[in-house]
């Protein structure tokens, strides 16, 4: 990470705790592993400061927790938990969906249209990184353009728990099937109908839900 570059941006502890969790994210730090401001500044080429101020976000975000005496460790979410978080999550994009279709425009038609044809191509490339970059994108877009700014906010306290289960749901779904659903999320948004965007949105998080869950049986 070079730092000068990062701080002309954004301020030294943003920048590490944008860079912990992405690390979290991609599975370079995974879940249940034990966090130290000492490895992670040697890693990022920072001090401790700004790791510690980072770290502590980051358990306020919901990816990191603080075991009393033990020190900081990447969060691992049960199955239990996992599946309320896809309920709470469900409701939430239900609701975008309930306050951005009535209002939507051909841009943002486009602009969704787009994105699940970025995801298209990353199937005939069998590149799962990409299209988990591309799936998330496109829930945020849609979340983003209700321009209800407290529903964005809960929507990314949830999503950044998600994060640390949906890699392992989506691989295990299959991407196609996935890509489907969010096809028909952008057709239910074209009708202008709040209902019909909800229900899709809602049945596509929900089905996520029922994949996990089964999974997780075996």
């Amino acid at each position: 990470m070079e730092t000068l570059n990062l701080l002309k941006s954004k301020s030294l502890t943003a920048a590490v705790k944008d860079e912990i969790s992405s690390l979290i994210l991609s599975g370079q730090l995974a879940a249940g592993q034990k966090l130290t401001e000492y490895e992670l500044a040697e890693r990022l080429g920072v001090s401790r400061g700004p790791v510690r101020e980072a770290l502590l976000g980051l358990e306020e975000a919901g990816l990191i927790r603080l075991a009393k005496n033990r020190g900081m460790y990447v969060r691992e979410i049960s199955v239990e938990e996992a599946g309320d978080l896809y309920e709470v999550r469900a409701g939430l994009e239900g609701w975008a969906g309930r306050i951005l279709a009535p209002k939507i425009t051909e841009e943002q038609v486009a602009e969704l249209r787009s994105l699940v044809s970025e995801m298209a191509d990353s199937i005939v490339r069998n590149d799962l990184n990409a299209y988990f970059r591309q799936n998330i994108r496109f829930h945020e877009v849609i979340v983003e353009m209700t321009g209800n700014a407290k529903l964005v906010m809960l929507y990314r306290r949830i999503v950044n728990e998600m994060h640390l289960i949906r890699r392992h749901e989506l691989a295990a779904s299959g991407m196609r099937r996935s890509v489907e659903e969010h096809a028909n999320i952008v057709r239910a948004l074209e009708t202008r109908s709040g209902e019909r965007a909800a229900a899709a949105m809602e049945a596509h998080v929900l089905g996520g839900r029922e994949r996990f869950l089964t999974m997780a049986e075996k």
